[in-house]
C-alpha cells in the first residue's frame, strides 16, 4: 500500500504556471532550465534522478548569500541567488515564483524583493519546529493572499491522540 502511494508521486506534474504569470514548483530553479518546453517534455511517470532538471525543480533552494548557482548543503541539487530569480522571471515574463520544500517559521517567506515565495503548509513540522503553515490564494487579478495555519496546542493534540482510535 505504501509503495502504491509513493509511486503516485512519480506521476504528478513537476511544475505549474498560473495564468501565465506565476511559476510553481516544489524546489526551485535549475541551471539546465532554458525553456518551459523542457518541463513539458519530462516523461511521467519517472523516477527522480540525482542531478539535472527534474532533480533541481524538486530540490534546489534559494539562498541570499549565493550569486548565480552554488553548492547546496543538502548534498543534492543547487542553491540559487537573487540574480537568478530576476533573470528567470524576466526571460519567461513571469511575476512570481512559488515554491515549497523548506520549513519557514511563519508558513510563508518572501525572497528576492517578493519575486519568490516559499510556502510550507505543515504546521509544527515533524513535531519539532513549532512553525506555522500557510496556504496561498490567488484571485482573478493575481493578487496573492495568505492564510496562516497555526500549530496545534501540543497538550490538545496529545489528548486527542490518546482518545482517538487509529
Amino acid at each position: 500500500m505504501w509503495k502504491t502511494f509513493t509511486d503516485c508521486f512519480n506521476c504528478l506534474p513537476v511544475a505549474a504556471i498560473v495564468d501565465e504569470k506565476i511559476f510553481c514548483c516544489h524546489g526551485g530553479l535549475s541551471p539546465d532550465l532554458q525553456s518551459m518546453e523542457q518541463i513539458r517534455r519530462i516523461m511521467r511517470p519517472t523516477d527522480v534522478p540525482d542531478q539535472g532538471l527534474l532533480c533541481d525543480l524538486l530540490w534546489s533552494d534559494p539562498d541570499k548569500d549565493t550569486n548565480g548557482y552554488g553548492e547546496n548543503d543538502r548534498g543534492v541539487s543547487f542553491t540559487f541567488g537573487v540574480d537568478i530569480v530576476g533573470k528567470f522571471l524576466t526571460k519567461h515574463d513571469f511575476d512570481l515564483i512559488c515554491r515549497a520544500h523548506q520549513v519557514v517559521e511563519d508558513g510563508y517567506e518572501f525572497f528576492a524583493k517578493r519575486q519568490l515565495v516559499t510556502l510550507f503548509s505543515a504546521p509544527n513540522y515533524c513535531g519539532e519546529f513549532d512553525n506555522a503553515g500557510a496556504m496561498m490564494s490567488v484571485d482573478d487579478t493575481l493578487m496573492c493572499s495568505f492564510q496562516i495555519l497555526k500549530p496545534a496546542d501540543k497538550r490538545g493534540f496529545q489528548k486527542l491522540a490518546k482518545n482517538s482510535k487509529f
